[in-house]
């Protein structure tokens, strides 16, 4: 289907999936047959998918939507202006969204690739 995401999408995805996580260690398997649809037209990084659920099997996430995965985002001056938030449905990547909290720092999902630590 795709086989090459943009490269600030596939480096937000693997920090924010967690390989020692079975719901994402599934997840994982669906990102070489990911594409990126459409992007959120304000500029921030925000990317809806497209996947051929036919070449790979759904996470256990459950039916439905669901925030499969999140990650504040963390200055180097530790200030937390927002976060990176996976969702699912049907247990199949649908939209990797970007979340600011924050007036006074603009977040994008470059920002995110830029400030995103993976949880410990």
């Amino acid at each position: 289907m795709t086989g090459s995401l943009p490269a600030d999408v596939a480096d937000v995805l693997a920090a924010v999936l967690d390989t020692d996580d079975p719901v994402h260690a599934a997840l994982r398997r669906q990102v070489p047959h990911l594409g990126v649809r459409t992007r959120c037209p304000c500029g921030c990084g925000t990317a809806y998918f497209e996947l051929d659920v036919g070449r790979v099997e759904p996470a256990p996430t459950g039916p439905g939507t669901v925030v499969a995965a999140e990650a504040q985002i963390v200055t180097e001056a530790g200030e937390r202006p927002g976060e990176v938030l996976v969702f699912t449905q049907g247990g199949y990547l649908s939209w990797l969204e970007v979340c600011s909290w924050s007036e006074d720092i603009e977040v994008t999902l470059a920002a995110a690739r830029h400030w995103l630590h993976p949880r410990s």
